[in-house]
């Protein structure tokens, strides 16, 4: 998620946890500054973009390390004193654990098991902004920290159940929707391997990215909550599977194959050969792509590889525009 989110709950556990054991500013205070740490891992460089990509939320968004880390972060917090430092433990743990799992609800991929395992978990059911997620925490840490009598605190306590409510909201509509992707294709006769991940549009829950791979193409869709009914749209766009064979054993390629579950693609544009993460973004936009090779009679790899992604090229009026037209049901095409 986004920093001011992680912020925010770092900060509203905090002071759940925390109390009337210390002032809930200071609470508030620690709680933020312990829920954005494990994202500083961004600030190291892994040698490429693919690297830097796909070693992001690691170590430090790993629950066993993580665990280890609560300690000596605890004694920090408390100045190195022993009063109260199974509560201060407690507290940095939990905000520790719920940074973790929250970035893995949304769909980029979170090292949960480190050491034991290198799966990135990713429920991709909430966008990595999400105001609706965001808003309560703060609302709730507001009215706590200002709050001149305990029981104001409750505020906070609200805050943080409704937040956790709409991300179990989030799991309950992206299954939704899945369900619906998946009877539509068994309709179509369509082969039970074809792989469909569901991921929600930007800032919300009500409209869904639906993305269909098979071997020789990928397709893309829209569904809102509230469309009147009626068969899903689904573009299609190719595959090269020839390309792919050709630079199999590339690392690059590899790291995105894992790292994306699958849901990559791989093209050719003047002459240079991008990998692309189909995940994050929509057709032709999307945030992580990279080139990788040179085409010659054989693509001639390009080391290290290039980041080319962004979304530089987007009409961001317009693409607004349809997206809050397309979230309210209007069976509007999507910009390409």
């Amino acid at each position: 998620m986004d920093s001011i989110s992680q912020f925010a709950l770092g900060a509203a556990v905090g002071v759940a946890v925390m109390g009337r054991r210390t002032a809930p500013w200071k609470a508030a205070l620690w709680g933020g500054v312990c829920g954005t740490l494990p994202d500083l891992d961004v600030l190291i460089d892994h040698g490429d973009p693919v690297g830097n990509m796909t070693l992001h939320r690691a170590e430090t968004h790993a629950l066993f390390w993580q665990t280890l880390a609560a300690a000596p972060l605890a004694a920090l917090a408390g100045g190195f004193r022993r009063d109260g430092f199974g509560r201060r433990l407690l507290a940095v743990w939990l905000i520790l654990v719920t940074h973790a799992l929250l970035d893995a609800m949304t769909v980029y991929g979170t090292r949960l098991a480190l050491p034991f395992s290198d799966h990135p978990y990713a429920v991709g059911s909430i966008f990595i902004i999400d105001p609706l997620y965001t808003a309560p925490l703060l609302v709730g840490l507001a009215v706590a920290v200002r709050a001149r009598r305990p029981s104001h605190r409750a505020w906070n306590l609200a805050g943080l159940f409704v937040s956790t409510a709409y991300l179990g909201w989030s799991a309950i509509a992206q299954q939704h929707v899945a369900s619906m992707v998946h009877a539509q294709l068994g309709e179509h006769g369509a082969p039970t391997a074809a792989r469909v991940l569901v991921t929600p549009a930007p800032f919300g829950t009500l409209l869904w990215r639906v993305l269909v791979m098979r071997p020789d193409r990928y397709e893309e869709g829209f569904v809102s909550l509230l469309d009147a009914g009626g068969a899903i749209r689904l573009d299609s766009f190719p595959r090269d599977a020839g390309l792919r064979e050709a630079l199999r054993g590339l690392p690059a390629l590899e790291r995105i194959a894992r790292f994306s579950h699958g849901f990559y693609s791989v093209n050719e544009v003047d002459g240079v050969v991008r990998i692309t993460d189909l995940r994050m973004g929509q057709e032709p936009s999307y945030s992580f792509s990279f080139a990788v090779a040179r085409r010659a009679s054989a693509p001639a790899p390009i080391l290290p590889p290039q980041a080319v992604g962004g979304h530089g090229a987007v009409d961001i009026p317009a693409y607004l525009g349809w997206l809050g037209r397309r979230s309210l049901g209007v069976p509007l095409p999507p910009p390409r």
